[in-house]
């Protein structure tokens, strides 16, 4: 295993004339040896090319890459020692499970007792064991996949190993057991996983640091939690949840109260934030209904109800905004049409200027 610095920048253009010409913005990040990370955003936002970058398929076109404090920008990925998983299956079709498993290892000339031994345990990880002795080209594609994975866990002496969306043809039932998997796998072997996706839950229940990613930029790189309760960036607040955080324009005024539109939403708690223009975000998990007589409320339209199982959905809407609202799953609801107030100022409130968190 390793601990892998980047700073670096990468452009597939010679000429940059502005920041939309990058792939990747300039980055100063560090993936610490034996953690569990995961690159999340959404298509296009430059994951994938960092994840090349790391493995030596791409060739950052500024700053460098270091393995340990060596500086590897240049090393081939035999040389980085990186074990990378694709989006879809490279197995040997010609070869069983078990073959294709002991492949690295037999590549690399290790003695026949250790392989047997490694093969074994990572195929018991992966609920290969009964599979061993079958060719890889019966098996169905999520088999294949889960071969894949295995192939680039077998080998305890790797670097790193990369992810690239290995779930994507692995039937829905089976991601959850699989993911889970991963993350026993991770706390069984201490290996440095590095994991691309643009799933929400898949980063989550994998990783033990997700670093949101968008534009080209890495946006917030925290835990689950960090992300979810305190979003440092109006994009991560919206990406993150399902739904995403309620955004909405406010004012804070000479008397440091905020206000929506011509409301006085009431003065936060321990708080002192810039006078102009902000962005207030609450998420529906935190946002209930209130008593319209309470101070500071904004009455608000149901426009729609929703049972989701755990919970229930409901979607409102203050002025021309659409605001959506966890309820519990055994509430009262609102009837649609009906106006309810909500209480927008709490604990769990951010507030946000230029997209960046303020408060």
């Amino acid at each position: 295993m390793a601990r892998i610095e980047l700073q670096l920048a990468h452009s597939y253009v010679h000429t940059v004339r502005s920041d939309a010409d990058y792939a990747l913005l300039p980055l100063d990040i560090t993936f610490e040896d034996g953690g569990a990370y995961a690159l999340l955003g959404p298509s296009g936002c430059g994951k994938t090319t960092m994840l090349n970058i790391i493995s030596g398929l791409v060739t950052p076109s500024h700053g460098a890459i270091r393995f340990d404090g060596v500086d590897r920008t240049r090393a081939t990925p035999q040389e980085r020692n990186i074990a990378q998983v694709f989006q879809f299956p490279v197995i040997y079709d010609t070869m069983t499970v078990g073959e294709n498993l002991a492949f690295p290892l037999r590549n690399r000339k290790v003695p026949a007792d250790r392989i047997r031994e490694r093969v074994g345990r990572i195929a018991e990880m992966l609920d290969l064991s009964g599979q061993l002795d079958q060719r890889a080209a019966n098996l169905a594609a999520d088999a294949k996949q889960k071969i894949s994975l295995g192939r680039g866990l077998v080998r305890p002496d790797v670097s790193a190993v990369l992810f690239d969306e290995p779930l994507t043809v692995i039937d829905p039932h089976l991601k959850w057991a699989l993911r889970r998997k991963l993350k026993q796998i991770h706390h069984e072997l201490g290996l440095t996983l590095i994991y691309v996706t643009h799933d929400q839950v898949e980063a989550m229940t994998f990783a033990d640091q997700v670093l949101v990613m968008a534009r080209g930029r890495v946006v917030q790189q925290g835990t689950p939690a960090d992300l979810f309760e305190r979003p440092r960036h109006t994009f991560v607040g919206h990406f993150i949840g399902s739904p995403g955080m309620n955004l909405l324009p406010v004012d804070v005024r000479a008397d440091g109260a905020l206000w929506l539109g011509e409301r006085r939403l009431g003065q936060p708690e321990a708080l002192s934030l810039p006078a102009g223009p902000l962005t207030l975000g609450i998420r529906p998990e935190y946002l209930g209904l209130a008593s319209g007589d309470d101070a500071g409320t904004v009455p608000a339209t149901v426009t729609q109800v929703r049972h989701i199982g755990t919970s229930q959905l409901l979607g409102v809407r203050v002025d021309d905004r659409e605001v959506k609202i966890h309820l519990p799953a055994d509430a009262e609801p609102p009837a649609e049409g009906e106006v309810v107030h909500l209480a927008l100022v709490g604990p769990h409130t951010r507030y946000y200027r230029n997209e960046e968190l303020v408060g």
